[in-house]
């Protein structure tokens, strides 16, 4: 199936979510629940109710609740505490009436990478390893899984897919996202969106987070994303627009950041761009404590603040109401936004269970989370050592934190289990059904015969008596990251460079396995055999990487992000653009300030390979960029037809060749290089195809870009200032086809 096409064309349906966790994780006081049955058709007097006629459209169903409420019943709906608790009237202080009959109880959970915070449910591998397999029907599937988690965990409102463009490595929420291509970036959140929002007998809601060019933790709060038209709508609106295109999620969360000196859940940006422009049909619900107006946000095209009542109490609404500053209108429509994505979403017609179920996890979730975590790690580097050749008598050592259930220095498996709450083992996934690499490595060296030591890596004398000894030695290193915080460099936590060094140099057949959320600088690359990027893997990730050393399973996972060989090389490399400065130039916050952070985007689009290309920087690892342990090889690249107006269909077609001795599956990815006309600083993305072959088998493998593709993800277009729109502009094209961004073979067309 073609990457870009496929079931991707399909919507699916409107639903909505939030951040219950974030009251949690930021210790913001949060309502408390009282046990009410939820109201359904089923209710007596609710199915005279004109909201709760499934016949009728869910515009007409709102029209009909909001005809039936009094004003503070309507304020209820901009507010997501009230509008999900209908029995409560209190929240911090704030009273509202009762909310009218038959409306439905919503329960929010975050969710990038699992049901978060909640017992009983899948760790699945972190969203920037689920986009290391180029495979959106498993993006899908994992959604799906995840949606289902969720409704039968008594939640129905997931605050995920999120997105952003991967502006530096060094952004702490890196992990949470899916990369640093646009079309990549785009068509992952898409398919999640479908998976979350596919199941009609348990609708659970979705929610694009963040808008827009959120591109750091740092200072997310006081800063101010400045960046140009063109920038923003190739850039860091594009994935957003392509997801939009490709699914239709109840709501998009506004982000905390300025966009060029104005808050974006105040920015004007949210109605002209997001709504009018991108078509967006749901609701704006903003990041907790991203809301800094009344009037301002409500005109402006924020719908619903999330949390508690803060600006949007009734108080504050009346007396903007009351002022002028907003109308009557402005109230009717973010509420009809609100109540009719929840109605389109399911959550009036199917209302969660009374009880939760004690354990939702199932035997397929956690075959999706290994398959995923097979897939999704990458062999960045492979000397011949890999897959390892193990026998009777062979040993083993591994190394590193982990690599197991034993806790050093307050890391452990569960630490690099799934993306944990600022890297800790409390963190946002239980992992409670975790297997271990060391368990996992161990079960399967014993099948052939093979020991296993492991070795936290505290003890100098005794890793370098283990790394001697051993036959293979496997070590295990670790980046710290998650929300609220970025990295300052990137380079492995916990002395992790000094032990692979250490390693390394007692035993010539060292294997590196990389549990990061980002990109990571490697200064003993020279020195290792072999090296996988493992990312955040999720409970399964013990068995998916025992499988991948040993041969079991065949790597296939591609690299969604640009590995530099040093952070001076990333685009980001002045102060100006990263971290941003104060008015006095420097970079440090003066004591007891709140002047906004200055972030310029100077570098425009010259972002992730975009900018090593343009600059002609060799990276450590090209986007893209994975090995397998077969050989692949690309010819006859051929594009039909050779002149087309840029809006009707296109085949590239190349033939694609398993040289080497084992079955493998290859990711062939097709790059567009733009006439100079279009402003372009490198080639990009437009497509991919997951092929797997025999040994020796040949195939003629044929991406297409079908007219809704070209449309829809604006594989040819680039954003002309002038005209206010995007354009195609005439000239020649060029293809280049191949297993990485570094492609080799080539073929043209033009655009007349």
């Amino acid at each position: 199936m073609n990457s870009v096409r496929g079931h991707l064309h399909r919507k699916g349906r409107l639903q909505w979510a939030a951040l219950a966790s974030t009251a949690l994780a930021l210790s913001i006081p949060a309502i408390v629940h009282t046990d009410v049955a939820p109201a359904t058709a089923a209710t007596p007097g609710c199915s005279s109710a004109a909201w709760m006629d499934a016949s009728q459209t869910p515009e007409a169903r709102a029209a009909a609740l909001l005809a039936a409420s009094t004003q503070h019943q309507k304020y209820r709906w901009l507010v997501e505490q009230p509008a999900n608790s209908p029995q409560e009237t209190t929240f911090s202080g704030v009273t509202y009436p009762v909310q009218v009959d038959c409306t439905p109880k919503i329960v929010a959970t975050d969710g990038p990478d699992g049901v978060r915070f909640t017992p009983g449910v899948t760790a699945f591998p972190a969203p920037i390893a689920v986009a290391s397999t180029w495979n959106t029907e498993l993006a899908e599937a994992k959604g799906a899984a995840q949606g289902s988690e969720a409704f039968d965990k008594g939640k129905n409102f997931v605050l995920a897919p999120g997105l952003a463009s991967g502006r530096t490595p060094l952004a702490g929420r890196t992990p949470e996202y899916f990369g640093e291509d646009s079309l990549l970036s785009g068509l992952f959140t898409a398919a999640t969106v479908n998976g979350l929002e596919g199941i009609a007998d348990k609708p659970v809601i979705s929610n694009l987070k963040h808008y827009v060019a959120n591109e750091q933790e740092l200072d997310r709060q006081t800063s101010s994303s400045n960046l140009d038209e063109r920038t923003l709508r190739e850039l860091y609106e594009l994935p957003f627009d392509i997801a939009l295109n490709r699914s239709e999620p109840a709501s998009v969360m506004c982000s905390y950041n300025q966009i060029n000196g104005v808050y974006a859940c105040e920015n004007p940006l949210l109605n002209d761009n997001l709504k009018q422009d991108l078509g967006f049909t749901g609701f704006v619900v903003s990041d907790f404590g991203a809301v800094h107006s009344t009037a301002a946000s409500l005109v402006n095209g924020m719908d619903q603040e999330l949390n508690r009542p803060i600006y949007f109490t009734p108080a504050k609404l009346d007396a903007a109401l009351a002022a002028g500053e907003i109308t009557q209108a402005h109230i009717d429509a973010a509420a009809t936004r609100v109540i009719s994505a929840y109605i389109r979403g399911g959550l009036f017609d199917h209302p969660l269970a009374a009880a939760p179920v004690v354990d939702a996890s199932t035997a397929e979730h956690k075959a999706i989370a290994r398959e995923l975590a097979e897939q999704g790690t990458v062999l960045l580097k492979n000397d011949g050592t890999l897959p390892l050749s193990a026998t009777a008598g062979t040993r083993i050592a591994v190394f590193g934190a982990t690599a197991s259930s034993t806790v050093t220095n307050g890391v452990s498996a569960a630490s690099a289990c799934s993306m944990a709450w600022r890297f800790n083992n409390a963190g946002t996934m239980n992992c409670e059904d975790l297997v271990t690499p060391e368990t996992a490595i161990r079960e399967r060296a014993a099948a052939v015969g093979a020991t296993v030591t492991f070795n936290p890596g505290t003890d100098p004398a005794g890793v370098e008596a283990d790394a001697t000894a051993a036959d293979i030695a496997i070590v295990f290193g670790y980046q710290r990251m998650g929300e609220f915080a970025d990295l300052t460099d990137l380079r492995l936590g916990g002395g992790g460079d000094a032990l692979i060094d250490q390693v390394a140099a007692a035993n010539d057949a060292t294997i590196v396995v990389l549990n990061s959320g980002s990109a990571v600088e490697m200064p003993w690359i020279d020195d290792v055999s072999g090296v996988f990027e493992a990312w955040y893997g999720g409970e399964q990730v013990g068995p998916a990487l025992a499988g991948l050393l040993f041969g079991d399973v065949n790597p296939s996972g591609k690299l969604p992000m640009t590995f530099p060989k040093s952070i001076a090389d990333v685009p980001t490399s002045t102060p100006e653009q990263y971290p941003g400065v104060f008015a006095n130039g420097s970079t440090t916050r003066p004591a007891g300030s709140q002047e906004i952070r200055q972030v310029n985007y100077t570098e425009g689009l010259a972002v992730g390979y975009r900018w090593y290309d343009a600059q002609q920087i060799e990276p450590l690892f090209a986007f893209g960029h994975g090995l397998s342990y077969t050989s692949f090889e690309y010819e006859k690249v051929k594009v039909t037809p050779g002149k087309t107006s840029g809006a009707k269909e296109i085949r590239i077609s190349f033939r694609l060749s398993n040289t080497g001795e084992r079955a493998g599956t290859e990711i062939a990815q097709a790059y567009i290089e733009l006439p100079d006309a279009a402003g372009q600083p490198s080639k990009r993305l437009v497509g991919w195809e997951r092929v797997t072959l025999n040994p020796g088998e040949r195939r003629t493998v044929t991406i297409t870009l079908s007219p809704a593709d070209l449309a829809d993800l604006h594989l040819l277009q680039y954003w002309d200032d002038a005209s206010d729109e995007w354009a195609t502009a005439p000239g020649d094209y060029v293809v280049h086809v191949g297993g990485s961004v570094d492609t080799s073979e080539s073929a043209g067309f033009r655009v007349r």
